[in-house]
């Protein structure tokens, strides 16, 4: 597009825009145009950092009408950078920070732009909380429009399962409720692939009574304790759990920097301290551990507890994939793997999945996966471009090493920008067929497309 009928239209927006226009010469594009993961170097034409819904509009109206490739930042956490775009229009939520909670019906609503940091501490003041990411950091929107494993989700299910409503930009311009009541085929299709199918300006969320204190921590033991800490957490831990506790092993870096490999678990048990402190016991007692921080503490701390292994502006390059089940063929292979991985930074994370989620029926959302077991994730993150090549290798030896003990499903939030195949019907499954039905209805010129796409059926 030339230069004068892009300035034209900026400049006509400027007369009623809330929010700040941003162009690549102003002040703060720098900053605004970054994403968490450093490997991601994008240039938007324009970032449009919205003040309210209205602005959400313009800018929507505004990348249909000059044919922009759109990119929509809420929190910038998703690992292939799809919150930003080349040349196109990045619709930054940032500004947009509300959340109002109501503790006697039990929910809230946060603006698409709430970490959830933020999102925890509102909650909190009332001893509530849902649902949520492990980091801080991370946009609420993101993470629950594509699912939303976290702390909670063994009694509480996932994020999308506590999700009452969203307002929702889509690419008509229109502002549209989508709740069971209202728009049902596109709140069933949000929850899941809502980035397919707007620009999500707020969500609602179903509450629960949550702390403020709660057992939980991180455990971890030396890394020749590997083998024996995976098979108690499949053959102990993963069958006595019950749905308030929630374990992630993992093998991991020692956070001091020593690079020295560890395998840890990091849990939550959300129900009464004594009732924690008896479902933890048992950890306690396996081997001689080398960090013990399991214990009572504020969800708010649980829930930040991690943010300092994934720094903002660290390179990140992932492969995830759900498990048939964890063999010891699997575990053998995760511990031969990790002894070659290349940077302190880096882990190989396991995301069990019981109780709640388990109990929805596989049709009710967008989001399929509704099996117990375990999704894998090669996490490989490091700080040096001069390691590039060695640590993205790494991430996909691993992940094709691992892929005789994988299941057919993939989880959309972690599909990195050059998967082989058709990751994104693997990601759907059984919703597949029905979500480009319903991407034809809301966005038949698939104008958001810069996500884990959905194309619209002809």
């Amino acid at each position: 597009m030339s230069e004068s009928p892009l300035t034209d239209a900026v400049t006509e927006l400027a007369n009623t825009f809330r929010g700040r226009i941003l162009r690549p010469t102003d002040q703060g594009y720098e900053e605004a145009r970054r994403v968490h993961n450093g490997l991601v170097d994008k240039r938007p034409a324009l970032i449009a950092q919205c003040h309210g819904v209205a602005d959400i509009a313009d800018a929507v109206n505004l990348a249909r009408t000059l044919e922009l490739e759109v990119a929509v930042r809420a929190g910038g956490h998703n690992v292939a950078g799809r919150a930003t775009v080349d040349g196109g229009l990045m619709i930054d939520l940032a500004l947009l920070k509300g959340v109002h909670v109501d503790p006697k019906t039990r929910t809230a609503r946060a603006q698409g732009g709430v970490t959830w940091g933020e999102f925890d501490r509102e909650t909190q003041l009332h001893g509530l909380a849902t649902t949520g990411g492990m980091v801080s950091s991370t946009g609420i929107a993101g993470l629950t429009l594509g699912g939303g494993m976290g702390y909670l989700m063994g009694k509480y299910g996932l994020a999308v399962d506590n999700l009452v409503s969203v307002d929702i930009v889509t690419a008509d311009g229109r502002v549209r409720t989508a709740s069971r009541d209202e728009h049902g085929d596109l709140f069933w299709a949000v929850r899941g692939a809502g980035a397919n199918f707007g620009v999500v300006a707020s969500l609602e969320y179903r509450l629960h009574p949550v702390g403020p204190t709660v057992t939980g921590g991180l455990v971890a033991y030396p890394f020749t304790a590997a083998r024996e800490v995976l098979r108690f957490c499949r053959d102990v831990l993963a069958p006595s759990a019950p749905d308030e506790l929630v374990a992630f092993p993992a093998l991991v870096h020692a956070p001091d920097g020593s690079g020295t490999k560890l395998v840890a678990i990091a849990l939550c048990h959300c129900g009464p301290l004594s009732d924690g402190e008896a479902a933890t016991r048992p950890l306690k007692r396996l081997g001689s551990p080398a960090i013990d921080e399991l214990g009572p503490m504020t969800y708010c701390h649980l829930n930040s507890m991690l943010d300092a292994d994934y720094p903002r502006g660290a390179l990140n390059y992932w492969r995830s994939n759900f498990l048939a089940q964890l063999s010891d063929g699997a575990i053998d292979t995760m511990i031969e793997c990790f002894a070659a991985c290349p940077s302190p930074l880096s882990e190989l994370a396991l995301e069990h999945i019981h109780g709640a989620p388990t109990r929805v029926a596989v049709g009710d959302t967008a989001f399929p996966h509704r099996a117990a077991g375990y999704n894998f994730l090669v996490l490989s993150q490091w700080m040096d471009p001069a390691d590039t090549d060695r640590c993205t290798a790494w991430a996909r030896d691993t992940y094709g090493a691992m892929q005789p003990f994988m299941a057919a499903g993939r989880y959309v939030n972690y599909l990195d920008h050059d998967e082989p195949g058709d990751p994104v019907a693997r990601a759907y499954g059984p919703s597949f067929g029905r979500l480009q039905k319903l991407k034809a209805a809301y966005d038949p010129g698939n104008l958001f497309h810069m996500n884990q796409n959905i194309r619209p059926s002809p």
